[in-house]
């Protein structure tokens, strides 16, 4: 049985801070600079008047003109969500989650440590939170979900009922019950879904578009769309469509959770707003900082994660994922420092955050002299990073052509270098 966690309204919530008497009044998550402009999350004042999330902004002050517009704070969101995943993991559920204030995982495997009940496991999923959270429990992620919308904040909303119960104890079809078993559940999860209207694909990237086309050919319910045929639904709506056929008609994709990994972090005040020059000075001291923590252990960087808390309010952020895994800190700062350019105005603190690592560093220069194909190989790797920087004809070899002319332009000529080429 899969188990979701749903926090409404976290990037609201978080985004407001300590205003939180704004959320009873009209408040939607203002567009993030330079991206397309649209709301974020709404308050539930602000639905009542019309405004939903992912609507354009123009059209949201239109419908309710005494709307107010909060700054986004992706960086409090994700190190806020990320305390709560850590907090899921304590109890030894293996997450996954594809938005902040929402995460799923598999109950089975956790019922010996919390008392032999899903009852046990979703008392022990409150506590470690420490906060009001929504509990979905169903056969399928997709229905999962939900349930955990439709639940109340202190009452699991459980599908299946004795089927659900029984799988949470443990029990295991046998080899011959086994395609029965999964077609029972699938069964609940369909007949759970079938009643529930089309809007619930939003909540998928892969099927948030077909939300509003389908509601113009009269399909309100999910019930509806898993009775329409799979191939006139896949000639209509592609790829996609199959996907929200599928969800529609119980199943979906199994379980992949994240791997519970370390997190370090440097972060630098700036005694004045900053950009240009004094923010790459201030990534350079950051990456020089990430490096020489103790807790690196050696190992390579795969993908960081750039944030800044901005002077006009709100936070700005922007994950950095490196070709190949590397230790180096004037690779990193070539590969980071273009992201700053991205920032929609001046800062007064940023950070740095490792978000994967990669394996130890063991790249290290022989004491003896090295092969040929070594020397070619790291001769290639630099010329292709000075050409992703600089275009193709960044690194160039002299070729003679006549030595004997008595043109200088006729003795050689430029042409693209090729580690290995005699000469």
């Amino acid at each position: 049985m899969i188990v979701c966690v749903l926090l409404p309204r976290l990037e609201l919530v978080v985004a407001c801070g300590d205003r939180q008497a704004l959320l009873a009044d009209p408040v939607a998550l203002a567009p993030e600079p330079g991206k397309v402009q649209n709301v974020g999350e709404v308050s539930a004042r602000a639905e009542v008047l019309g405004v939903r999330a992912g609507m354009r902004l123009g059209e949201a002050l239109a419908r309710c003109p005494q709307l107010v517009l909060v700054p986004p704070d992706p960086a409090g969101v994700a190190e806020q969500w990320e305390g709560v995943i850590a907090r899921l993991e304590s109890v030894g559920a293996a997450v996954q989650s594809e938005r902040p204030g929402q995460a799923c995982f598999d109950a089975t495997g956790l019922r010996r440590l919390h008392g032999g009940s899903l009852e046990g496991i979703l008392a022990a999923v409150r506590a470690a939170l420490r906060r009001p959270a929504r509990l979905g429990v169903a056969p399928t992620r997709f229905c999962a979900l939900a349930a955990a919308q439709r639940a109340r904040p202190r009452r699991a909303e459980v599908v299946g009922g004795p089927f659900a119960d029984a799988l949470a104890r443990g029990w295991r079809p046998g080899a011959g019950h086994a395609p029965r078993a999964t077609a029972r559940a699938t069964a609940v999860a369909a007949a759970y879904l079938a009643p529930l209207p089309v809007v619930l694909l939003s909540a998928r990237p892969a099927t948030a578009a077909l939300v509003e086309p389908l509601e113009r050919l009269g399909v309100r319910t999910l019930g509806e769309l898993a009775a329409l045929p799979r191939g006139k639904v896949a000639d209509r709506f592609g790829p996609p469509g199959l996907i929200a056929h599928a969800l529609a008609r119980g199943q979906d994709e199994p379980l992949r959770p994240r791997a519970p990994g370390e997190r370090l972090r440097e972060a630098l005040e700036l005694p004045e707003s900053a950009s240009g020059l004094q923010l790459e000075q201030a990534l350079g001291m950051l990456v020089d900082r990430l490096l020489a923590r103790r807790e690196r252990r050696g190992r390579t960087l795969r993908a960081v994660v750039l944030a800044a808390r901005l002077v006009e309010g709100g936070t700005w952020r922007e994950r950095v994922v490196f070709r190949q895994a590397l230790a180096d800190p004037d690779r990193m700062r070539l590969a980071i420092a273009p992201k700053l350019a991205l920032l929609p105005a001046p800062a007064d603190a940023v950070s740095l955050a490792v978000e994967r690592f990669g394996p130890p560093a063991s790249d290290q220069r022989p004491l003896v002299d090295e092969p040929a194909a070594l020397r070619d190989a790291r001769l290639r790797e630099a010329v292709r990073q000075v050409r992703a920087v600089a275009g193709p004809e960044a690194a160039l070899r002299v070729l003679t052509v006549d030595p004997d002319s008595r043109v200088p332009e006729r003795r050689a000529i430029l042409s693209p270098f090729e580690p290995g080429e005699p000469g």
